[in-house]
């Protein structure tokens, strides 16, 4: 599972609509809404999170992943050690991270590509990536459907 950041994850695009979405990986295990009314729809065997914002016509927005098999710039992240994989990303053009600590997590957050590291106890357990906004306040949708 390949994550692309500013763009998706694998074929998913910022910008899609839930029936584009559903058109590639079919109906989701569960769906629900947050309380700002966006829609998440997850899938379990993908451990995928996608939320579509309301306020923005439902196109899709947000991804958490947790699969065992997500990679960024072509570096396994998931179960991986925080420490050996941060000079890799670094390396890879991934270079600042703003932390931040709730609890057992750690949450390591680059927002040139909006991508946030989710850690516990040292290892990544998720990654989030969201749409990026531009300079006017402007969300750079890649899907244009």
């Amino acid at each position: 599972m390949k994550l692309h950041v500013k763009k998706g994850v694998d074929q998913l695009l910022f910008g899609m609509k839930q029936k584009d979405v559903e058109a590639l990986y079919g109906e989701p295990d569960r769906t629900y809404e947050d309380d700002e009314d966006n829609i998440i729809y997850l899938y379990n065997d993908k451990k995928l999170a996608l939320t579509f914002y309301e306020d923005e016509d439902f196109k899709l927005g947000y991804m958490s992943v947790s699969h065992a098999g997500a990679s960024v710039n072509g570096i396994s992240v998931i179960g991986k050690n925080w420490d050996d994989v941060e000079p890799q990303l670094k390396e890879s053009g991934i270079k600042a991270f703003d932390n931040e600590a709730v609890d057992t997590l750690e949450h390591y957050f680059n927002e040139d590509n909006w991508v946030i590291f989710v850690v516990e106890f040292n290892e990544i357990v998720k990654v989030e990536l969201g749409a990026i906004i531009n300079d006017d306040d402007e969300f750079e949708w890649q899907f244009n459907g």
